[in-house]
C-alpha cells in the first residue's frame, strides 16, 4: 500500500482531468477538475505532510512468498542536499501550471496515462481504479509537475492479476530520467537524486510531500515486504528535481 498523506483498500478516484486526454483502451472515463489555485495546493500538500501516506493497498494475493517487485538499494537513497532545499544542481527554472497527462520513465519502461486523485476524509491520498494496470494519478493537491513545489504522482505496484504500472519502481537509480507530458504542449524532464523504501510506520511524510522551493517530483507507490494480513509494509518513493523542458 502507498503511504498518505494511511492504510486503505483503493478507492476509485473522485476527479479527473480538465482537460482529459486522449482515452486509452481500457482507462476510466476523466470527469472535470476542481482548480485549485497555488496556494491552495501548498496548504493542502501541508496539511498531507502531517498524515502519514500510508497508501496503496495493493492486492497482491499472487506474490506472497515470491521475491516481489524489486526494491531499492541502500546505495540508492537521497543524500543531505541532494535536492530540496540544498540541491540546486541542474534546476530549471520552472513552468506555468498546466493539467499532466501522461508519466514515462524509459529506464523501467513506463509509459502511462494519468488521472486525477485527491484526498479521502482520512486525508489519504486516494489511487487509481486497481483494475487498470497502467494508469498511474497525480494528487491534485500537489502542484502541476513542473511548477515550483512538490509534485506527486502515485500508482499500484501490482493488483489481483500481476505487477501493475510501478511494479519496476524500485529498479530505478540515480540519474535516470523521468517525463511528465502536459496539457499546454510541453513536457517536464526530471532527473532522479534518490530512491528509497519507507515503513508505513516511519513514514517521512514532511520530508516527501514538503514544499520545495523549485520543481521536485516524488513517484510512490508500495514496497517492502508483503503479506496478505497486513499487506505492503512500506512505500517506495522517487525523489526527482525538474532539469529540463521540452
Amino acid at each position: 500500500m502507498l503511504h498518505s498523506p494511511g492504510d486503505r483498500s483503493p478507492v476509485p478516484a473522485r476527479t479527473a482531468a480538465a482537460r482529459p486526454p486522449r482515452r486509452t483502451a481500457g482507462a476510466p472515463p476523466q470527469r472535470p477538475q476542481v482548480r485549485l489555485t497555488k496556494r491552495g495546493r501548498r496548504v493542502v500538500v501541508t496539511a498531507v505532510g502531517s498524515v502519514v501516506l500510508t497508501g496503496l493497498v495493493m492486492m497482491a494475493d499472487g506474490l506472497e512468498g515470491t521475491d516481489g517487485p524489486p526494491q531499492p538499494t541502500a546505495a540508492s537513497a537521497a543524500l543531505p542536499g541532494a535536492g530540496g532545499a540544498g540541491g540546486a544542481q541542474g534546476a530549471v527554472a520552472a513552468l506555468p501550471e498546466s493539467q499532466p497527462l501522461r508519466i514515462k520513465i524509459p529506464k523501467v519502461s513506463i509509459d502511462a496515462p494519468l488521472m486525477n486523485v485527491a484526498l479521502d476524509k482520512q486525508k489519504t491520498i486516494e489511487t487509481p481504479p486497481p483494475q487498470y494496470k497502467n494508469l498511474a494519478a497525480w494528487y491534485k493537491g500537489s502542484v502541476s509537475p513542473g511548477a515550483d513545489g512538490t509534485s506527486v504522482i502515485v500508482g499500484h505496484v501490482d493488483n489481483a492479476s500481476g505487477p501493475a504500472v510501478f511494479y519496476g519502481l524500485g529498479a530505478l537509480k540515480k540519474d535516470a530520467r523521468i517525463e511528465v507530458a502536459r496539457a499546454d504542449g510541453t513536457t517536464a524532464i526530471f532527473t532522479i537524486y534518490g530512491i528509497e523504501v519507507f515503513s508505513k510506520k516511519d513514514f517521512p511524510a514532511k520530508r516527501v510531500y514538503g514544499d520545495t522551493a523549485r520543481p521536485e517530483l516524488r513517484v510512490i507507490t508500495c514496497g517492502g515486504t508483503y503479506t496478505k494480513a497486513n499487506g505492503y509494509s512500506g512505500n517506495v518513493v522517487v525523489f526527482a528535481r525538474m532539469t529540463g523542458r521540452k
